[in-house]
C-alpha cells in the first residue's frame, strides 16, 4: 500500500495525497514503520483505524476492533515516529465502533486518539445528518474527516453541506474506481455486442480519451520540455 501511495503522490508533488494505512500493519513497531514509509513515500496524510488486523470496509457489517488502549497505542507510535522522522505529515485517527459500540465509546476513542497525537477524527460508517453534525461538535476543536461512499452506509453531502457542518477534509475515495469500473463495463459490453470499440469525440471533433490524452495526462508535454532543457535529445524529433 504505501509503494502505491507513493506511486500516486510522484505523479504531481505539488497535489496531497491522503492515503489509506489501515490498521497500520501491525503492534507499536509496524506502525511506526508503516509511518516511515508512507513519509518516505511522499504521502500528505494517513488514516490508522480500530479494526483487528483481518478488517473489511468501514461500510459493511460484522467489524471486529481492538481494544482502545491497543488504538491508542497505534496512534501514539505514529506521532513517535512522525517526531522522529521530522515529519508534517497529518495523522487521521479512524474509528469504526460506532457500529458495535455506539456514538458515545466512538467519541471517547477519537479523543484518546487525538490526546496520543493525531490530528484528525475520522468517525466511519455514520448513518444519519445528525451524527455528521453532532461529531463535529463533539470533537471541535480537533478538526472531523468525512468519508463519502457510493452505495455506503453514510448519507451522501456535497462540499458546500460539508463545509457548512464544520467539516475540514472531505473524500470520495471510490471515484476513481467506481469510474473505471463503469467506463470498462459499457467498453465491454460494446466490444461483446459490435466486435469493436469506436472513438470517443469531443464537442469540436477531436478524438477524447485517445492514447495521446493519456500520455499527455503523464506529463509528456512536461518531459519534453524537461528533455530540451537540460540539454537533451530524446525528443528531437517529436514525440
Amino acid at each position: 500500500m504505501a509503494n502505491n501511495a507513493g506511486m500516486i503522490a510522484g505523479l504531481d508533488r505539488n497535489v496531497p495525497v491522503i492515503a489509506d494505512a489501515d490498521t497500520g500493519f501491525g503492534g507499536p513497531l509496524m506502525v511506526a514503520r508503516t509511518t516511515e514509509k508512507y513519509i518516505l513515500q511522499g504521502v500528505a496524510a494517513f488514516h490508522i483505524e480500530d479494526q483487528v488486523m483481518t478488517k473489511r470496509c468501514g461500510h459493511l457489517m460484522g467489524k471486529e476492533l481492538v481494544d482502545t488502549p491497543t488504538f491508542v497505542a497505534r496512534i501514539r507510535a505514529a506521532a513517535e515516529a512522525r517526531t522522529r522522522m521530522g515529519s508534517d505529515i497529518v495523522i487521521i485517527a479512524r474509528t469504526d465502533a460506532l457500529q458495535s459500540l455506539g456514538y458515545e465509546e466512538a467519541i471517547a476513542r477519537l479523543k484518546a486518539a487525538a490526546a496520543a497525537g493525531a490530528d484528525m477524527a475520522f468517525l466511519e460508517g455514520m448513518r444519519t445528518k445528525e451524527q455528521m453534525t453532532q461529531v463535529v461538535k463533539d470533537m471541535a476543536p480537533t478538526p472531523c474527516f468525512l468519508n463519502m461512499v457510493g452505495g455506503g452506509v453514510t448519507p451522501l453531502i456535497n462540499t458546500r453541506e460539508a463545509q457548512a457542518l464544520g467539516y475540514k477534509i472531505v473524500i470520495w475515495p471510490i471515484a476513481g474506481m467506481t469510474a473505471v469500473y463503469l467506463g470498462m463495463r459499457d467498453f465491454c459490453r460494446e466490444l461483446k455486442s459490435t466486435g469493436e470499440i469506436k472513438d470517443r469525440h469531443t464537442e469540436d471533433g477531436k478524438i477524447d480519451g485517445g492514447v495521446r490524452d493519456v500520455f499527455e495526462l503523464c506529463g509528456l508535454e512536461e518531459s519534453v520540455q524537461f528533455d530540451k532543457k537540460v540539454g537533451g535529445a530524446s525528443f528531437s524529433n517529436g514525440a
